[in-house]
């Protein structure tokens, strides 16, 4: 169990928590060398009937410096799609067609932002502007122990709570309150690379306000990663 100071602030505990779990994961120093990062990224969506409603098998590149740019590739019925933020635009690519329309490429540059956001947790929570705040302990409906970080963006944004163990303090898992729905997301595996323990196998439910499962919504496999660092 974490030995916090009753002086310390939610925030402040929640910072001490967020150190551990980084230094678990590979290190803050270390991932602030990195300048670039590549994976592959197999998703599956499911029905709450349990059908399959897709699957996508995507490469993932994302250089960090010496600006965010990134590019996002897959083949769907036999169509190449091609997804690219070079710092300052968003580009789609079908086959040979480019892409236009701006509410499109709008919707485009939120799934490119929620593909690194995700990838590079527990890191990412030390962004300017996010606010942490630790709550404690708590049993997961698998039983599981697990120390409580919530982040919030503003009043507009969904609110989130990351999950570490207590022991190791590696990332569990996550939950996610959208306008529509709320998400729970274990992490079942990580991989292993350059010294990093990064997302490998994770599972993603549909809870209640209880954060009791409703069905299976999504499954994905991180692999195959590739990390250059600064010379």
């Amino acid at each position: 169990m974490l030995q916090f100071s009753c002086s310390k602030s939610p925030e402040e505990q929640a910072q001490v928590l967020l150190q551990k779990s980084m230094e678990a994961h590979g290190g803050a120093e270390k991932w602030s060398t990195i300048s670039s990062l590549k994976f592959r990224k197999w998703t599956r969506l499911i029905q709450e009937d349990g059908t399959v409603e897709s699957e996508l098998d995507q490469w993932h590149e994302f250089r960090f410096k010496p600006f965010f740019e990134g590019k996002i590739t897959w083949t769907k019925d036999s169509i190449s799609h091609v997804s690219t933020w070079d710092g300052s635009q968003m580009r789609y690519f079908m086959g040979d067609n480019e892409v236009k329309n701006e509410g499109f490429l709008a919707s485009k540059k939120k799934d490119f932002d929620a593909a690194f956001y995700t990838v590079a947790q527990p890191w990412k929570l030390l962004d300017e502007g996010t606010m942490l705040s630790y709550e404690g302990q708590k049993t997961l409906e698998n039983g599981k122990l697990v120390e409580v970080i919530r982040v919030d963006y503003g009043p507009e944004a969904d609110t989130w709570w990351y999950y570490f163990d207590p022991k190791t303090f590696l990332m569990v898992g996550n939950e996610i309150q959208l306008k529509d729905h709320r998400s729970l997301v274990y992490n079942l595996g990580f991989e292993e690379k350059e010294g990093f323990k990064l997302h490998g196998k994770r599972e993603s439910f549909r809870v209640n306000e209880q954060g009791e499962k409703l069905f299976l919504r999504a499954e994905y496999i991180y692999s195959d990663y590739e990390i250059e660092f600064e010379n």
